[in-house]
């Protein structure tokens, strides 16, 4: 739960597009407050139907359980009542959490994340964090005590939505992932903030993280701290970018996965936070209708292009994880006849085998107003047959386009007619 003073420093990359659009609309755009408590939204008043409120109403009826460790808590019970894999695994050093105090390189806090929900462990922390996509009302928050109880239940943290909420995730409720320059205690730097995603120049992402790959990859800020006295780009040197191990950097006792902070975990994190945030806000913006502040239109060209991937930043060299993340990832999702999903990884040139995203699969995408999945569905067809060209779709070559067609066609059962019977140019 980040900080608004330390994250608000300097925004470099921060889909806050709909900002200038609501105001060349002519129609001042609501204020995140006001959309929240919108009648049409509701965002505190109304149930939350996510993973986390569904676990947390079968712990009240004695329904589940969950067994408390004492070094780790609750946590290893908990990732796998909600179905979060340990070896997605990444840690975070930098001081952007609310148990900031625990929190530095020789203590990094954990996250494991699935499609929908995410954990943050802090060893020595009072509590567990979640936040868990609910299908239609957006990010929600919880904590869970880390003391030992007959009945442990989770109590929803309002307080995370004021930092969880800015340009960042679209001023709606979510999930985002910033990458700073931190001191040699973790401490956030006044400088330059990023929020990273999939669009984002590797030599910008994860300051502030511990990083773990393979890769040949010439420059990030991951692994490095700016030590007293030095400039900022300090902080990158030969042995902060290629990481395969983090044995001797922190006491190992407790973590899943003692030597690993693995680069695929996070670069899959990154495209899913923003595209989560993306379909929260299409949904609310078809909800609120011309107050929303722009077209309609404009949000779901926005999140179908990131569907597709579009700008997103090549990998300048073949990247592999250290963990067992990228083979758990892919066995996730369905397969089409011929053996191919939409979590196939490619980790060559690009994230994705086959550029369309996996959470098309997801509740939330499935939850979305008619209005916005059927034009979500319409502007991906129009890229996918070959209708709609340009730069920005110049990744999509005709032999991805055609087998991400296929692969929908087989696994996704609510595809529009013209998905099915339509032709696709230069195929």
């Amino acid at each position: 739960m980040n900080r608004r003073r330390q994250a608000r420093l300097l925004i470099a990359i921060a889909g806050a597009g709909w900002l200038t659009a609501a105001a060349g609309s002519g129609q001042s755009p609501l204020t995140p407050s006001a959309m929240r408590n919108h009648q049409a939204i509701r965002y505190q008043q109304t149930p939350p139907e996510d993973a986390v409120a569904i676990l947390d109403d079968r712990l009240r009826r004695g329904e589940a359980r969950l067994e408390f460790d004492s070094t780790t808590g609750y946590l290893r019970s908990v990732l796998k009542a909600l179905g979060v894999s340990e070896d997605s695994q990444i840690l975070v050093f930098s001081k952007t959490s609310f148990q900031a105090r625990r929190i530095g390189p020789d203590n990094p806090r954990a996250l494991f994340f699935n499609d929908t929900a995410a954990v943050g462990w802090v060893r020595g922390g009072e509590v567990l964090e979640f936040v868990a996509q609910d299908p239609r009302q957006g990010a929600i928050f919880y904590t869970l005590e880390q003391t030992q109880a007959a009945k442990p239940q989770f109590h929803r943290d309002l307080s995370c939505v004021q930092c969880h909420t800015w340009e960042a995730t679209g001023n709606v409720p979510g999930m985002f992932l910033g990458s700073n320059f931190v001191d040699t205690d973790g401490a956030v730097l006044y400088s330059q903030v990023y929020s990273v995603d999939h669009r984002t120049p590797f030599e910008a992402r994860w300051g502030g993280w511990y990083v773990t790959g393979r890769h040949e990859m010439p420059a990030h800020i991951g692994n490095g701290l700016v030590r007293p006295g030095e400039p900022l780009e300090g902080m990158m040197r030969p042995e902060t970018v290629h990481v395969t191990s983090l044995r001797g950097r922190f006491d190992p006792a407790g973590y899943p996965h003692p030597d690993s902070s693995d680069i695929v975990a996070l670069m899959v994190l990154e495209h899913q936070a923003r595209l989560l945030n993306l379909i929260t806000r299409a949904g609310w913006e078809a909800r609120l209708g011309p107050e929303a502040g722009r077209p309609l239109g404009e949000a779901i060209a926005e999140l179908a292009d990131y569907m597709l991937f579009a700008d997103e930043q090549p990998l300048l060299a073949p990247v592999a994880g250290t963990s067992s993340f990228a083979d758990t990832f892919q066995r996730g999702g369905p397969r089409d006849s011929k053996g191919r999903s939409l979590r196939d990884l490619d980790l060559q040139t690009r994230l994705m085998r086959y550029p369309c995203s996996f959470l098309i699969y997801s509740a939330p995408f499935d939850a979305l107003p008619d209005s916005v999945k059927g034009g979500v569905y319409a502007r991906l067809w129009d890229v996918l047959s070959g209708k709609a060209t340009g730069p920005r779709y110049a990744h999509l070559t005709a032999h991805n386009r055609a087998a991400i067609v296929e692969i929908l066609r087989d696994t996704k059962t609510d595809l529009p007619d013209y998905f099915r019977t339509g032709s696709l140019t230069g195929s």
